[in-house]
């Protein structure tokens, strides 16, 4: 059992954790949450013992062991595999002093212990968290030194996970995981044998791997039982309770303070006013519980296009001359929702950069709108801003003409307020520095805007911010993401990236899940199955039904309003003069791609009313 029994902690003076008590049951999952800055990462530090605590105690019990992931795997010529076993360290002692003992008892002893730690399946079960990791077989022998740092950081992963603390501390793992790690990670966690504490503000493992949800808040801690989901409605109920009181005191307050006003100078009212002055002194204010503002972004928004906007004919791209994708027929419309699906090293991020244009084609054609604007994000642009400058000096190279207020409006859009503005990127925060590079990915109101993993260092708060803005955003977008609930309310459609081949995915993202962790094998069917019961979809299905059921009917409207504009076009005689030959050709190739785009919308219209008719029964 974990208890935190009256602890404080002060940075610079300033309290962060004050007089806060929680109790974690061994074996209990348990997701730690808190808006950025209010001290997660330091609870974990008091946790460990690395900082002093002001007041209060942490226990444990006897001899429990406390893991996390380390910051950095070395870069040696040790593989592995052997990095990984080595992090259990007994059974390593254990087989050294094997070797090296002649007392006959003792080699009896060691073999027991052996034996009761299950150290000969140690092998297999480091490769299994390896592989669940995203390194096949090959890989695990290979030194550390030939992977870069977020590979090592998935080795540490892997080690804490092998060696099974009796507490397992993790700070945002699913930082440096892609989709499929980030599911395995999920899966798991929630088997692991021992007590786990995991800062994370990937909802989908807040939901499917922890049990409760411990929120660090007004420098207390308030465990709530459940996942995110049930926490976040348990939340909102408090806060809104927590304002109606304090709407209702401050209505009291105003009431006796108006009355103080008006008599304590009148002899005879003198003594009731004394009375209402001693009561509002007694009045201690109900203060509301801090809730971390929704951080919008703003989008600009582009001009319409004819569609497609991007069209890829036999298409095969790669590096050195070796293809990794190849034979890729795919058409992107402005108002596509396109998430890609796809073990790493697939090629995801391969095809990101060319519909970026950022590859070039071997093969094959890609034909765009003459006009189309892309913006692109990448986890490692953040990494590759100017330090030493500050975002009104990043967005001012862009802008040179501008006005400075304009410049400080276009950050605030992106929730980067006046004092970032002026402070060097070195000084920002993992979250703010990636609001900067989504802001100058989408500068130029781009028509196609392309994310690989934007939610990186962003809290639950400014993801949901991303959500609304993605879904408000009338380009289209492209999304490689580990985080499934972005995945989930953003996409419309599911690539599949997979064996140098991209094809549309036809299960949704739970289908894909369900594949992932069943390691690809197809679902077995009884020989006589019995009818499943119907079971009434929830509310929430609904509303993600009748959501998705609207975006295809707005979408049909708009192409039908494109088509109109294109036929009056077409009706105009002067069109066909002489002058206007190919101008009417192109005219009349936009209007046969806007019927083609016309007939998909009705498709996906017809196939969305299915869906929601079905499931309202």
């Amino acid at each position: 059992m974990l208890r935190l029994d009256d602890i404080s902690y002060s940075v610079a003076g300033r309290p962060l954790i004050e007089h806060a008590s929680a109790t974690i049951p061994d074996g209990h999952k348990v997701g730690l949450v808190g808006r950025n800055g209010t001290g997660k990462t330091t609870l974990f530090r008091l946790i460990r013992g690395e900082l002093a605590l002001e007041t209060g105690d942490i226990t444990l019990p006897s001899r429990a062991r406390i893991g996390g992931v380390a910051q950095e795997v070395p870069g040696n010529e040790v593989s592995l595999i052997d990095t990984v076993l080595a992090a259990d360290t007994e059974r390593a002692e254990l087989l050294a002093e094997s070797e090296s003992s002649t007392d006959g008892t003792r080699i009896a002893e060691i073999q027991t212990r052996l034996a009761d730690i299950d150290a000969w399946s140690a092998e297999a079960r480091a490769a299994s968290i390896l592989k669940g990791l995203g390194f096949n077989d090959a890989e695990q022998r290979m030194p550390c030194s030939a992977f870069s740092g977020g590979w090592r950081m998935r080795v540490a992963l892997a080690a804490v996970l092998f060696a099974q603390p009796d507490l397992l501390l993790l700070d945002e793992p699913t930082n440096y995981l892609d989709l499929e790690g980030a599911l395995w990670l999920e899966s798991y966690l929630a088997r692991y044998p021992h007590t786990v504490l995991v800062v994370s503000h990937d909802r989908g493992l807040l939901n499917r791997a922890v049990g409760s949800i411990l929120h660090l808040e007004d420098r207390k801690l308030t465990l709530y039982q459940g996942g995110y989901d049930s926490f976040a409605k348990t939340r909102a109920a408090r806060l809104a309770a927590a304002q109606s009181e304090a709407k209702k005191q401050e209505a009291r307050r105003a009431h006796l303070q108006s009355y103080v006003d008006r008599f304590r100078y009148k002899a005879d009212k003198a003594k009731q006013a004394q009375a209402r002055i001693k009561a509002l002194a007694r009045m201690e204010p109900i203060t509301q519980p801090q809730e971390a503002a929704l951080r919008r972004f703003t989008f600009p928004e582009p001009e319409e296009l004819s569609p497609p906007i991007l069209r890829l004919e036999g298409a095969a791209v790669g590096y050195d001359g070796e293809q990794v994708l190849s034979r890729l027929d795919l058409r992107i419309d402005q108002d596509d929702r396109i998430a890609l699906l796809g073990r790493n090293g697939e090629g995801k991020s391969t095809l990101s950069k060319l519909l970026a244009g950022k590859l070039s084609p071997m093969d094959g054609r890609v034909h765009s709108a003459s006009k189309l604007r892309v913006g692109y994000f990448a986890q490692h642009q953040v990494e590759e801003l100017h330090v030493d400058e500050t975002p009104i000096d990043h967005i001012r190279r862009l802008r040179p003409d501008e006005a400075p207020a304009k410049l400080r409006a276009r950050l605030g859009g992106f929730g980067i307020g006046a004092e970032q503005a002026e402070t060097l990127v070195r000084g920002l925060s993992g979250g703010q520095k990636a609001r900067l590079s989504l802001m100058l990915a989408t500068l130029d109101a781009p028509h196609l805007l392309i994310l690989d993993e934007p939610t990186n260092h962003l809290d639950i708060e400014s993801r949901e911010a991303l959500v609304e803005a993605l879904t408000a955003y009338s380009g289209a977008v492209i999304l490689v993401s580990h985080d499934m609930h972005l995945l989930e309310l953003v996409a419309d459609r599911l690539w599949l990236v997979k064996d140098g081949r991209v094809a549309p995915y036809e299960g949704d993202l739970t289908a894909y899940r369900t594949m992932l962790l069943s390691g690809d094998a197809p679902a077995k069917t009884a020989s006589k199955p019995k009818p499943a019961k119907p079971k009434r979809p929830s509310r929430d299905t609904l509303l993600a039904l009748r959501q998705d059921l609207r975006k295809c009917e707005q979408r049909v409207d708009k192409l039908n309003e494109m088509r109109d504009r294109i036929s009056a076009k077409l009706a105009d005689p002067a069109m066909y003069d002489e002058a206007n030959v190919n101008d009417a050709a192109e005219w009349q190739k936009k209007f046969a791609e806007v019927e083609d785009g016309l007939a998909r919308a009705e498709t996906l219209w017809m196939a969305a009313l299915e869906r929601l008719e079905e499931a309202e029964g």
